[in-house]
């Protein structure tokens, strides 16, 4: 049985991702990239779907000791695990080298004190756990091939077959090293060149290393930021520039039910606000390729924008079932590809706008169709910013006129506008100011409930929405607006769990909720940081400084958070480690920093 979601490391290439818990065990790895198939599927399944454990010697899974520690290497990716058992202690590291050359998963293990038995048991099912590959040796070395696929399995270690399983069993002893490394390469090319485990985790350091130093964030909440770049910089797609959402599918937001979604894509919303935490601590070089990208993607057809793509600019992301998985903790179905593609959301297009906006202000060098495309957006918006849609949340219900995505579009002709003011672009200056003028009265006349002194969800709705707390955020209103800080007090009290986090929108005990969805969720947690950010903008900073710090305690012991907070069962819940709660989390971090600055110099 895989762990709790909490219970995992990410480690990986800049080009896909695995899993590795406690205990020492691979339940995830796609090669060779994020979206391609799993070799190692236990995560949604059982071991039959795939798994590589590491770690003391043992019997099965159940008798498997978690790690007595684990940490990140310094400021890396590189897991290190340490065991102590009756017969001593034993050290692991584990690594994925940004790639030259085929895909490499490499743990190395290092005897501490005493004589310590050893098991590697590598069980590999292609093709998320549905396919077993022929296993057999070619010169010397361990392959499993089944169609395209290859992997290849080097180590100094003994090995034997057992069950359809590859086991080394060996003994480490003080200074002791011994490595295991796996390759995946196209099975009809020829056998990747042999690893080289030791130059491979001295080349890693470095990388990471050099990449930190650009950080230009030196505020009091300095260690959650850098890991949670790092983890944002996992995420990305080094060829292409696309940015994933998470490595991970169908990690459930409601645990045995049906909200269980694969976000292995890029979504235009998360990579432009990824974007724009990188552009904030000094990462351009991101911020340049996740450009070019979006112009790749989107390819002069602004008017079929779809809100997410493939990490490669992939249009066609077909959404199937994959029957023969039971789920994590039975949540079922597991879903590859994502039916939400084709929504309309109109929000979008103000999260791309923001994110080019950024990067101009922050002086990445002038690209000539990043300006053109901005203004084919607008005039997009031009003639649809009046329909309804279906939203940031993604719903699956009617469209509706979300009053957060009336906001974005706002965003979007306002920083348009102020392009043009610059002087870099061209386009019909009056026109737009009046449709920004209209966009803004239409709002608050029909997304702004005056008994309540709150914004709603969508126009003629009685519900609230997290979504709304980005109206300050985003210069909509100031934050000093009485019908701001109405919003933000009626979202604390009608949206917070008993703990003092933010849901999304409600759900509890409605058979199909505004979503259209059955089954509740937990507290979405990109809500909970933006609710701190709106404290500080109100001047209520030591609230928005507690409620910070109560965020970052629910990270697990490696820094990393997924989508959501299930306040009944008091744990991490869906994909994970996700890029949209490790953002605002270093947004929040650079506004509290600004705020206590300017409170102490009161």
């Amino acid at each position: 049985m895989a762990g709790r979601i909490e219970d995992y490391a990410l480690i990986g290439d800049m080009q896909t991702a695995a899993l590795v818990c406690r205990d020492g065990t691979v339940d995830w790895l796609c090669l060779p990239r994020f979206d391609s198939h799993a070799i190692f599927a236990g995560l949604l399944g059982t071991e039959e779907h795939g798994f590589w454990r590491l770690g003391p010697a043992c019997a099965d899974r159940q008798n498997s000791p978690a790690a007595d520690r684990r940490h990140y290497d310094g400021d890396s990716l590189i897991l290190c695990s340490e065991w102590d058992t009756l017969q001593g202690t034993v050290h692991v590291k584990d690594f994925m080298p940004p790639r030259d050359g085929a895909p490499q998963l490499i743990r190395i293990v290092e005897g501490v004190t005493g004589r310590v038995p050893m098991r590697s048991a590598l069980r590999m099912r292609f093709s998320y756990g549905r396919v077993v590959p022929w296993v057999h040796k070619h010169e010397g070395r361990t392959v499993a091939v089944a169609g395209p696929d290859s992997v290849w399995f080097d180590t100094e270690a003994e090995t034997y077959g057992k069950s359809l399983t590859t086991y080394a069993d060996f003994t480490v002893a003080p200074g002791d090293r011994i490595a295991f490394t796996i390759s995946w390469e196209p099975s009809h090319k020829r056998p990747p060149a042999l690893p080289e485990p030791e130059q491979s985790l001295e080349a890693t350091e470095n990388f990471w290393r050099e990449w930190v130093e650009q950080c230009t964030y030196h505020g009091p909440y300095r260690e959650a930021v850098i890991r949670s770049l790092i983890t944002l910089k996992a995420l990305t797609y080094a060829p292409t520039g696309g940015i994933v959402a998470a490595p991970t599918t169908s990690l459930p937001e409601d645990v045995g039910g049906v909200r269980n979604w694969d976000y292995r894509y890029t979504w235009l919303r998360d990579a432009a606000i990824t974007l724009s935490s990188l552009l904030r601590t000094g990462y351009r070089e991101e911020a340049r390729a996740w450009r070019e990208w979006l112009l790749r993607a989107v390819a002069g057809d602004p008017e079929n924008l779809q809100i997410m793509y493939g990490i490669a600019g992939e249009r066609e992301l077909g959404e199937a079932e994959l029957d023969w998985l039971p789920g994590y903790e039975e949540s079922a179905p597991v879903r590859v590809g994502n039916g939400a593609a084709h929504q309309l959301q109109l929000d979008v297009y103000g999260e791309v706008t923001e994110a080019l906006h950024l990067a101009h202000m922050t002086g990445l060098a002038r690209n000539d169709y990043a300006s053109l495309l901005q203004l084919k957006l607008i005039r997009y918006l031009e003639d649809h910013w009046q329909e309804p849609d279906e939203g940031i949340w993604e719903v699956r219900g009617p469209r509706r006129h979300f009053v957060h995505s009336k906001v974005m579009a706002w965003v979007a002709v306002d920083r348009t506008i102020k392009l043009i003011e610059s002087g870099d672009a061209d386009g019909p200056l009056e026109r737009w100011r009046e449709l920004r003028d209209d966009i803004h009265r239409d709002v608050c006349e029909k997304g702004y409930d005056k008994e309540r002194n709150t914004f709603t969800q969508s126009y003629g709705s009685q519900e609230l929405d997290a979504s709304l707390l980005l109206i300050p955020q985003m210069g909509f209103l100031p934050p000093d607006d009485k019908r701001v800080i109405g919003t933000i007090e009626a979202i604390q009290r009608e949206l917070s769990t008993s703990d003092g986090f933010i849901l999304r929108y409600p759900t509890e005990g409605q058979a199909e909720g505004v979503d259209g969805l059955p089954g509740d969720e937990g507290a979405f947690l990109a809500c909970s940081f933006w609710m701190a950010d709106d404290l500080a903008m109100i001047g209520r900073v030591d609230e928005a400084r507690k409620l910070f710090e109560k965020l970052l305690a629910l990270r697990n012991d490696l820094g990393l958070l997924a989508e959501e907070w299930d306040p009944r069962r008091k744990r991490q819940v869906g994909n994970f480690p996700q890029a949209f709660s490790h953002v605002p989390l270093i947004d929040t971090a650079l506004r509290l920093q600004h705020a206590l600055a300017l409170a102490e110099a009161a």
